[in-house]
């Protein structure tokens, strides 16, 4: 764009709207996300004078690829370490060559919080949260070190220790500003905060008005480097929210309803803008725990735009009188500010009446899966075999609770949501109520606040009666660090079928995500996991039946326990304030004495120690490309698996408890690893040669080649069944190129770029599916891996593929170009040979670039290389 035709005002060094706005009229019809989006384009353009065709296109709402520049990068521990081990790689790389490895740094700044490495081992104890605590350091005292090298090596880098709260939780409360400054080129620019984090809820800050979505560690990792954030600006999808929410009813019921309505009505890739009078109807933290489960939405983004409420909760949270005036300053004036009658013309629009909303749960395997209460028995009764009989005189019969976690910053940064828990405790306790001794109940909050507000309240000593104990102030359960369950219960379970449940107020229940052991997994409001754990089982009907018996043997209600709203919005007045946020925020990058005693090496380049089990030096910046220039993209491709929908990436991922009867456990032996050393698979994401075994080797993976569930497969044409990647190595011993089929949403859940990572490591060349999840389908083409999507209305179970199946595509490397669609000669199950069209998801140039390099991280070395 030429200066001459969109200006920028010299005096405060913003783009100038106005001009914007008297150029492109139509722009201010356009939704919020739009524009954020594109004075990102003009400002960085701008200097270069290349944006006038993007601006136009932009402005009348076309889907037109874009170079987005994030003002920020927010990082959690799992996601995050692997992008500064391969940062660190990059550094002795770049050493080997010559050239000054501290040269190599965040181009933007990066926020990093240690929130996903905590196990919820020690529970129902006053000293949990200390216990808990000393385990994660002893557990990964060389990935914390490696963390304090990163800190001092590093500049633009900012760590948050252990045991100070949940990323998303610690961004809002913390980091957000809504308004910003950045340098560019030596010239100060006032400008919307926006941002990318590798962690797939980074959408939570959306609720707030600040724009910025989950992408893999990979994309994290090249925008760190310098590189554009290269994507289609994404459609938007405007939705008129109007009523209120019923009196009882949570920002979790809310949500819950809205990832079952938003998957019916299907968003996927698409940014949700919310929009009308329910949007004032709702608090500010509301909408977090709205925007949080993005994901599960399928959406990129939940976005709610800046209102008087918006700048309410950055007073109450201890950000400056003079930056909120700031920001709501430079939101009027650029016409970026809530108002109750815009409706915006979007790509399309859906209606939401909030009062429509009631207590609900979601479950028993899928975030989407939305269950009335009374609904929840008849849930429960499909996952039980017709002859499965687990009642009479055993321990734990079907539908028994045995994990009961209040978790996740998707609702404990709603006050509201966690008072409630804590007065319908009260209630309980009062009337002398108890929970079973056998389930598993924690409380994880998102930051030291909740704690604060708690105590302040007496609500804290209610909680912990009920064995609510404070366990960590991390994920937790809501990533599957629920730690084990008790011998007792773990023997009532051995050899058998019993269909044992879990409660939490997380986000996510996938399959053997919680606990391998427990099959039935639900999500539920903090109040409501409560009163489930005073039941004790799921199998009841709480709009009919009482939770339980109090301690005079007379029948409880959930309605005799369930607090009013005037009681819940009582204690949040006197409970909440100021000092709360400043206190608990005021020395959130030390550690304390764990983290201070942390011996840690110093220097601009890792010394990558021998024999680590951890951290060993990642071979991505040297791969090589999977496709020849000149060669069939595919030649006589053969399935390493062939599986069905709703493949998410906690079945892809190395995830969760390393199984005692694995290749990766076959491995850590072999490096003199005990069993009881093993950690998580978590934990080990800066070891290579760890994660590649663990890739695919979920417990609950259904491999349509072979019979049995987990991480196998069938060597081909041999018919030979091993391990998933056993069979990967063989066939890179013979040069055999290896696909895998899928169905529908392949790819869904968390931002996990092991998930690509470990694809690319096992020698997949492509992914032939249905459909893919949006940051899946992104980490897959940066690694290296064509998604291919099916048209033509075919399916994974019509194309009849089997042990003969092979597929060549005969176009090359050379041909491909955004979303070219491709031919597919794939041989079935019968040895019938078919065609069939797909469609290449690389989705710009540059992504064909990373492509043909093998991966965005070689691309970028080579280009700082050059």
């Amino acid at each position: 764009m030429h200066e001459k035709n969109i200006s920028v005002n010299e005096m405060d060094k913003t783009v100038d709207f106005k001009s914007l706005y008297k150029r492109f009229p139509e722009l201010e019809k356009q939704p919020i996300v739009r524009r954020i989006l594109l004075e990102n384009v003009v400002r960085h353009s701008n200097l270069s004078g290349e944006c006038e065709e993007q601006v136009a296109a932009l402005a009348s709402g076309k889907q037109i690829e874009i170079a987005f520049r994030p003002s920020r990068i927010l990082m959690q521990d799992y996601a995050g370490m692997p992008a500064l081990i391969d940062l660190a790689a990059l550094r002795t790389e770049v050493a080997a060559a010559g050239h000054n490895p501290s040269d190599i740094n965040p181009q933007v700044p990066v926020d990093l919080v240690v929130d996903h490495s905590v196990m919820a081992t020690t529970t129902r104890t006053p000293g949990a949260l200390e216990a808990n605590l000393k385990e994660e350091y002893a557990a990964n005292a060389e990935r914390y070190s490696f963390l304090k090298w990163a800190a001092q090596a590093f500049t633009g880098l900012r760590i948050v220790p252990p045991g100070q709260g949940i990323v998303h939780q610690v961004n809002t409360e913390l980091f957000a500003t809504v308004v910003t400054k950045t340098i560019l080129d030596g010239v100060a620019w006032q400008h919307p905060d926006t941002l990318i984090g590798t962690d797939s809820h980074t959408t939570m800050v959306n609720g707030m008005g600040v724009l910025g979505w989950g992408v893999g560690g990979i994309e994290a990792e090249a925008v760190m480097l310098g590189e554009p954030v290269s994507m289609v600006a994404p459609p938007v999808v405007s939705v008129w929210l109007e009523g209120e929410k019923s009196p009882g009813t949570l920002g979790t019921d809310v949500v819950l309803s809205m990832a079952n309505f938003f998957r019916q009505e299907g968003v996927v890739g698409e940014i949700i803008e919310f929009c009308g009078p329910g949007v004032g109807a709702l608090s500010a933290t509301d909408r977090f725990t709205i925007a949080n489960m993005a994901p599960e939405f399928g959406a990129t983004a939940a976005f709610f735009p800046v209102d008087e409420k918006t700048l309410e909760y950055l007073h109450i949270t201890g950000r400056s009188a003079a930056h909120i005036e700031m920001v709501e300053s430079y939101l009027r004036k650029n016409k970026l500010f809530y108002s109750p009658s815009f409706l915006p013309v979007s790509d399309h629009a859906l209606k939401f009446d909030l009062s429509n909303v009631n207590k609900v749960l979601a479950g028993p395997k899928r975030p989407d899966e939305l269950r009335q209460l009374s609904e929840v028995p008849l849930a429960l009764k499909s996952m039980i075999e017709p002859n499965q009989d687990a009642s009479g005189e055993e321990l734990l019969g079907n539908g028994d609770i045995v994990i009961a976690a209040i978790t996740s910053c998707t609702n404990t940064s709603n006050p509201e949501a966690m008072i409630a828990a804590g007065l319908l405790a009260r209630n309980a306790r009062d009337r002398g109520m108890t929970v079973n001794p056998l389930i598993k109940t924690s409380l994880a909050p998102g930051s030291r606040v909740v704690t604060s507000y708690l105590k302040r309240l007496g609500l804290l000593s209610d909680l912990e009666a009920l064995g609510f104990d404070v366990v960590a102030y991390g994920c937790t359960t809501c990533v599957g660090n629920s730690g084990e369950l008790s011998r007792e219960v773990l023997d009532a379970l051995d050899n058998k079928d019993t269909v044992v449940a879990s409660v939490l107020s997380g986000n996510r229940n996938f399959e053997g995500r919680i606990h391998p052991r427990v099959k039935a997994n639900f999500l539920a409001s903090p109040p409501l996991v409560v009163a489930y754990a005073l039941a004790g089982t799921m199998n009841i009907d709480l709009e009919q039946e009482p939770v339980a018996m109090d301690g005079a043997g007379k029948p409880v209600f959930l309605s005799d326990l369930w607090p009013s709203t005037d009681a819940v919005s009582a204690a949040m007045i006197e409970g909440l304030n100021v000092d709360l946020f400043t206190d608990c925020y005021r020395d959130v990058t030390e550690g304390g004495r764990e983290w201070d005693e942390l011996a840690a090496p110093e220097g601009p380049t890792f010394l990558w120690p021998d024999k680590s089990t951890y951290l060993r030096q990642p071979p991505f910046f040297t791969q090589k490309s999977l496709f020849v220039k000149g060669e069939p993209l595919l030649k006589d491709a053969r399935p390493l698996l062939l599986l069905g929908d709703f493949i998410t990436t906690d079945h892809i991922s190395p995830v969760g408890r390393i199984a005692e009867e694995s290749p990766a456990s076959t491995y850590l032996q072999s490096k003199g690893v005990a069993i009881k050393d093993f950690n998580a698979y978590g934990a080990r994401r800066g070891e290579h040669e760890v994660m590649a075994r663990g890739t695919f080797a979920n417990v609950r993976l259904k491999n349509l080649l072979v019979e049995r569930l987990g991480g196998w497969t069938r060597l081909l044409p041999d018919s030979v069944e091993m391990s998933i990647h056993e069979a990967a190595e063989e066939y890179q011993a013979r040069e055999e190129q290896i696909v895998v089929f899928a169905g529908k949403m392949y790819g869904a859940g968390s931002a996990r770029d092991w998930a690509a990572k470990g694809t690319r490591i096992l020698g997949v060349k492509a992914i032939l599916a249905e459909s893919f999840e949006r940051i899946h389908r992104a980490n897959l083409v940066r690694m290296g891996v064509l998604p291919l999507k099916f048209e033509d209305n075919v399916t994974i179970d019509s194309l009849n593929l089997g042990d003969q199946t092979q597929v060549t595509i005969e176009q090359t490397v050379d041909e491909l170009q955004p979303f070219a669609e491709l031919s597919a000669i794939i041989t079935d199950k019968f040895g019938i040979v078919k065609k069939i069209k797909t469609t290449a998801l690389i989705e710009t140039i540059d992504e064909k670039k990373y492509l043909c390099a093998g991966g965005i991280l070689p691309f970028v070395t080579e280009s700082i290389l050059r």
